[in-house]
């Protein structure tokens, strides 16, 4: 059973950065996609960014330019890097994993992330 464990979140000022962290216990990690979803009461889940095995990274418009998703498969961990926040980011994040020859995702905890104006 794959697990995943995150950190990073905390409460922030607009426009100040944070970098999640998300490590995989996937022994084979480099072979599975890697993503954020974050969840803010009332909205709807929304997938943030994701990146493949052969690093391809896909990201939210929402995000587009100000968040940088990364892997490092030696560390079996991926990197949620946000920039330039603002409180429409406030949410709980959760970092993904789609191991390879799975048909579900394996979800981690979840790490608060607070943008104050």
């Amino acid at each position: 059973q794959v697990q995943l464990v995150e950190s990073g979140g905390g409460l922030v000022q607009a426009g100040e950065s944070l970098k999640l962290s998300c490590v995989s216990s996937d022994r084979k990690f480099r072979l599975a996609t890697m993503g954020w979803y974050r969840l803010a009461p009332g909205n709807a889940r929304e997938l943030v960014a994701s990146i493949s095995s052969g690093g391809t990274a896909t990201y939210a418009e929402s995000v587009e330019g100000r968040f940088t998703i990364s892997r490092d498969n030696s560390k079996r961990s991926a990197y949620l890097q946000m920039d330039s926040l603002n409180p429409g980011d406030t949410a709980r994040y959760y970092c993904y994993s789609r191991p390879w020859g799975k048909n579900e995702n394996v979800w981690g905890q979840g790490t608060q992330v607070t943008v104050s104006s």
